[in-house]
């Protein structure tokens, strides 16, 4: 078969429908997960240059659909070359959850769907995608946020969850080198997305673009091409690193 097998999680719209593209264009098979935007995700498929794309389906928290969904997109593609760790959730229904204001109740429960999504699911999804990469080496990229860095203190569960994401990345990078697999991460900042549009709006928009001297947040292409290089072959040696792309509105020492 011709070029890579790519799976993108939440690959149905922003930055992984973004990604996505990228590889399509290149001349690799893309396998498209979603959790429930299935509409979504076939429109994009059908939009993809190329052949033998495939639309896969699991909620990242659930771990029994994780496996069943890799395996799945595996055996359609024919193995699996490139892992793409994009989906994430900024909060339950993103709404807030700072320390005071919520109930226990409601703290603890936007804590474990942010954490099952951000960072348990995505370490399942590494878990059963490194299995079809053991023999025939590959490149994980995971998605990462310049909130794991500067901190976010009205959504802390996403923060924590993506520095873990970080670590899990670097930890991986390690682990996974023997085999000839190489894992790297992106750490954004604010993207034209549909996560983003309501933070993006009016005045608080307008203050967020002015984060940086472009005086713009990112397109998800700009991510995209980040994400392609770092999954293909020249970028080795770029494994374990963590790329800033937030137009130098938050710089890290």
């Amino acid at each position: 078969m011709a070029g890579r097998a790519v799976l993108v999680t939440g690959a149905s719209r922003g930055i992984g429908a973004a990604v996505a593209r990228a590889f399509a264009a290149g001349g690799d098979r893309v396998a498209i997960h979603h959790r429930d935007s299935a509409e979504l995700a076939e429109k994009l498929r059908a939009e993809l240059p190329g052949e033998g794309h495939v639309v896969v389906r699991a909620d990242l928290a659930d771990a029994d659909g994780v496996r069943a969904m890799v395996d799945a997109a595996a055996q359609a593609l024919g193995g699996l070359d490139v892992l793409v760790n994009n989906a994430g959730v900024y909060g339950p229904r993103e709404l807030p959850h700072p320390v005071f204001g919520n109930t226990y109740e409601q703290w603890r429960e936007q804590w474990r769907l942010v954490v099952e999504t951000n960072l348990t699911g995505a370490a399942n999804v590494t878990w059963c995608a490194a299995q079809h990469m053991r023999e025939r080496g590959g490149r994980i990229v995971n998605v990462s946020s310049r909130g794991a860095f500067r901190g976010e203190p009205e959504q802390p569960a996403y923060g924590a969850s993506k520095a873990g994401l970080n670590a899990l990345g670097q930890s991986l990078a390690l682990a996974l080198a023997p085999y000839g697999i190489a894992v790297a991460t992106v750490a954004p900042g604010f993207v034209e997305t549909d996560m983003t549009t309501t933070h993006l709006a009016g005045e608080r928009g307008a203050a967020i673009r002015a984060q940086s001297p472009f005086n713009r947040v990112a397109r998800p292409d700009e991510i995209a091409a980040a994400v392609h290089w770092l999954a293909s072959p020249q970028a080795e040696w770029a494994s374990g690193t963590i790329v800033d792309l937030n137009g130098a509105s938050y710089l890290r020492s």
